[in-house]
This record gives C-alpha cells, sequence and structure tokens, in this order.
C-alpha cells in the first residue's frame, strides 16, 4: 500500500499521532473532514482535466480544418 508516496509504516505513525493529539472522539470528525476535502480536490483536479483536453480537441480540430482547407486550394 502506497498513498502519496508514503508506505503503510509511516501511514500507521501518523495515524497514532493523530489519534494521540487529537484523541478518540475529535478523531473520526477530522476523517470526514479530510474524506470531504480529498474528494473537492479530485473532482477539481477532474474539471480541470476535462477542460485541457477539451481546449486541445478544440486546437486540434482547427488545425485539421486548416490543413484541409490548405489541400482544398
Amino acid at each position: 500500500m502506497n498513498i502519496f508516496g508514503v508506505g503503510l509504516p509511516e501511514v500507521t505513525v501518523i495515524l497514532i499521532l493523530a489519534l494521540i493529539i487529537f484523541g478518540p472522539k475529535k478523531l473520526p470528525e477530522l476523517g470526514k473532514q479530510l474524506g470531504k476535502t480529498l474528494k473537492s480536490l479530485k473532482t477539481a483536479s477532474n474539471e480541470f482535466q476535462n477542460e485541457i483536453e477539451k481546449v486541445m480537441n478544440e486546437s486540434d480540430n482547427d488545425i485539421s480544418e486548416s490543413d484541409s482547407n490548405d489541400l482544398k486550394k
């Protein structure tokens, strides 16, 4: 298991430290908030990637149309 370049032993240490620092009552709330944040970042990343692909496809279409117009002349 390798999440963001962090292995299982490192994740275990981080979780134990979080449990000690925040306590068992606050930890589920923090986990839920972290999950929401990661989900929103993933959504934003996917939207950005889709926009980039859309622009790339549009520019490819423009280039193809330009090439076909040049061939017609």
